[in-house]
């Protein structure tokens, strides 16, 4: 006959199980949210959000804040705007894109430094300080990207989309894979900000019932 072990022993295996998984979870989610920040910022910097196809009448590609068009007499690109420099940035939906975007990508950031909270508070609170701003990220994503449409019908796009480019409606231009990696990050941006929750909520239940009573907080 199979000994079975005391129950107090099985909680504690069971309970240090428990901690190691959570920890493993902790450390991929971690992982992953320092990835995401390196691709937010490469989607706020790159201009490849929307460009030329082989039908446009000019060659070129605008990004939330730069962009390059092709001069009228040679195939030489003219490239201008910056983030400091508003008064190129030819829409102002761009510049709203800009701004919301911007916004994600420092509050990604912000989630990383506080990181470091992990050695001063609490576990389950910093966890949650995290999901929050992720979870703000996500809709500052989500904003961008509904409102950078609406600036196509500018002159500068225009004159490289063609007359029959307007508010959401491209014309002879494509969507380049900066737009479509940005949709699919607000996505990314959730499913961080859930995982956050459910480690934060959970981490009251790493805790044995005897360390509860006493007040006890493992961090």
């Amino acid at each position: 006959m199979v000994k079975l072990l005391p129950a107090q022993e099985a909680a504690k295996i069971y309970h240090t199980n428990y901690v190691r998984n959570s920890r493993a979870v902790g450390v991929m989610w971690g992982t992953l949210t320092i990835c995401f920040s390196v691709l937010v910022m490469a989607l706020f910097i790159q201009p490849y959000w929307i460009g030329d196809s082989v039908n446009t009448p000019q060659a070129g590609y605008f990004g939330l804040f730069s962009y390059c068009v092709g001069n009228v007499l040679s195939s030489e690109l003219i490239c201008k705007g910056g983030p400091l420099d508003f008064s190129s940035i030819p829409s102002r939906a761009f510049k709203t894109a800009m701004f919301f975007v911007a916004l994600a990508m420092f509050l990604i950031i912000g989630s990383i430094i506080c990181f470091s909270l992990f050695f001063v508070c609490n576990t389950a609170t910093v966890y949650k300080i995290c999901a929050w701003m992720q979870l703000a990220a996500a809709t500052g994503l989500m904003i961008g990207c509904l409102v950078y449409p609406d600036g196509w019908d500018s002159s500068e796009v225009r004159r490289m989309c063609g007359e029959q480019t307007g508010k959401y409606t491209l014309g002879r231009c494509t969507i380049r894979w900066a737009f479509m990696l940005a949709i699919l990050s607000i996505g990314d941006a959730l499913i961080l900000s859930f995982l956050a929750f459910v480690l934060g909520y959970r981490q009251d239940k790493l805790l044995p019932d005897d360390y509860k009573a006493d007040g006890k907080e493992e961090v």
